[in-house]
């Protein structure tokens, strides 16, 4: 089911590259910057594209333009198929429940296959 059928519905002009698909995958994401309030999150993400992705958390301090090192799908530490991209927040939205909605785009051309989570 494509998250963007609600918008087509709607009559909403789509304007992403690419379709965000809904699904839950484990996710890891560390910032680059250590010295920010987030060391490491965890989660699941609400949907998915080649571009990046959309997830909720309860911590506080993503910020635009925020660059974090992800690991998606993210199976456990130290999985031989964990794989860590590069990807940067273009959006934070304050949820009603309190949570955070966080936008993340991956950056082209950086994958660090090697190293290991």
């Amino acid at each position: 089911m494509w998250c963007d059928e609600d918008m087509q519905v709607r009559g909403v002009q789509e304007r992403r590259r690419s379709r965000r698909l809904k699904i839950g995958q484990p996710l890891k994401v560390v910032p680059t910057d250590p010295s920010g309030g987030i060391r490491e999150d965890t989660g699941t993400t609400r949907n998915v594209s080649r571009e990046g992705f959309y997830f909720l958390t309860k911590k506080t301090g993503y910020q635009e333009g925020m660059r974090l090192f992800v690991t998606l799908p993210f199976h456990k530490p130290g999985d031989l198929r964990n794989r860590e991209h590069l990807g940067q927040v273009i959006r934070v939205d304050a949820m009603e429940n309190g949570e955070w909605g966080v936008a993340v785009q991956f950056l082209a051309g950086w994958t660090a296959g090697d190293r290991r989570n």
